[in-house]
């Protein structure tokens, strides 16, 4: 695949506050094993992409420390491979000097060095809050059959279960798939097709756009750089049909773990021939289930200690599940501690989290309980 890429790794942090307030979009933990960048690096692996820019913002330090050197995606590379991009402030790399980037085109715009040292023809573009598995050669085909200057992969997505924070692109094509407009929305109920932030261009032409967008001191990637030349540029859609969901609060994101549990969900996800979903590998030991555990209809990872009840929960790497306790409807993240005779309920808990004997903590499916970051309870 003649292309490189590049993913936003703090785009939509203001969506999950609670989940973002140390760490990146990118680098918050999900489905038991990953981070949400897992899903955006894997898309570009397994389609042949070996060069791939990561744009930083703030509080990307545990992202480095996810990431690394690229190795375990096969990005650890002489020539190519994965390469941070840190906040870069010049008079001329962004619409206000001086001020780092807030939006995506202010971010092409301090990356441009980047986009023009590649030798690929193409550029892929993805943010890091949506979750679903893309066969981008098949994007990437079209794109070339159809000459597009910009390829816009859309979904199908259903508002009104839960709040969303954060505003999205409707995205309008006609019968043969070309694109009619851009619209900046935020839903509150209903189904709408809209962007998924993962785009493929054309390197020179994206690089034309960003130029240009600096020179007009414009901000807005879609409504500034793309929507003034709908009509005039070939701007096409490709529909992605399969699972895909997008994180835009922190209800979203507990029901976006949840749905792991749905087979099907599980299988459009993981289970994908020839394309999986990669992560940072840990050698962890395999979990620990004692004489009195029981687990249901949950997904449990390596290293975690198991001696009460588990029912319809996720847990990450390093739990522990004390005796007698009871964790229902749960996403439980890495490192916490749970005592004896515990009894949780639809309750996140950030990384590193006690909760000492006799304690009982209950939310509810569309507003989670949440604990923060090394709480003790």
């Amino acid at each position: 695949m003649n292309a490189a890429g590049l993913i936003f790794s703090n785009i939509h942090d203001g969506a999950i506050r609670e989940l973002t307030g140390s760490r990146t979009m990118a680098s918050v933990p999900f489905g038991c094993r990953y981070r949400l960048i897992d899903f955006a690096l894997s898309h570009m692996v397994n389609s042949g992409i070996t060069r791939v820019g990561v744009v930083t913002h703030n509080n990307y330090q545990s992202l480095f420390d996810h990431i690394g050197n690229g190795k375990d995606w096969d990005l650890a590379r002489r020539s190519g491979g994965l390469k941070i991009l840190p906040p870069f402030i010049a008079s001329f790399s962004s619409p206000i000097p001086d001020k780092l980037y807030t939006t995506r085109l202010e971010a092409l715009m301090g990356v441009l060095s980047f986009l023009k040292n590649c030798k690929e023809d193409n550029v892929v573009l993805s943010d890091c809050d949506a979750i679903c598995n893309v066969d981008l050669s098949r994007v990437f085909a079209q794109h070339r059959e159809t000459d597009a200057d910009v390829t816009v992969v859309t979904a199908d997505v259903e508002f009104g279960k839960y709040e969303f924070n954060a505003n999205v692109v409707r995205v309008t094509s006609d019968d043969e798939g070309q694109i009619l407009g851009f619209t900046k929305i935020r839903p509150k109920s209903g189904t709408e097709c809209l962007s998924t932030n993962i785009l493929i261009a054309k390197r020179t032409y994206l690089i034309h756009l960003v130029e240009y967008a600096a020179t007009k001191r414009q901000t807005d990637f879609y409504l500034d750089a793309l929507l003034p030349n709908v009509g005039r540029d070939r701007f096409f859609v490709y529909h992605h049909k399969k699972y895909y969901a997008l994180i835009g609060s922190l209800e979203g994101y507990y029901a976006c773990n949840m749905e792991l549990l749905d087979p099907r969900v599980n299988r459009d996800l993981f289970c994908v021939p020839n394309f999986p979903i990669y992560t940072r590998v840990r050698n962890s030991a395999p979990t620990k289930y004692t004489a009195c555990a029981e687990v249901k209809n949950s997904l449990v990872a390596d290293g975690c200690v198991i001696e009460g009840r588990v029912e319809n929960s996720i847990l990450f790497r390093g739990v522990r599940v004390g005796r007698g306790s009871v964790i229902r409807n749960s996403v439980v993240l890495q490192d916490t501690v749970i005592g004896s005779n515990v009894s949780l309920n639809c309750v996140i808990t950030d990384k590193g989290v006690r909760i000492y004997d006799r304690r009982v903590l209950s939310g509810h499916e569309t507003l989670p309980f949440f604990i923060a970051k090394g709480t003790s309870v």
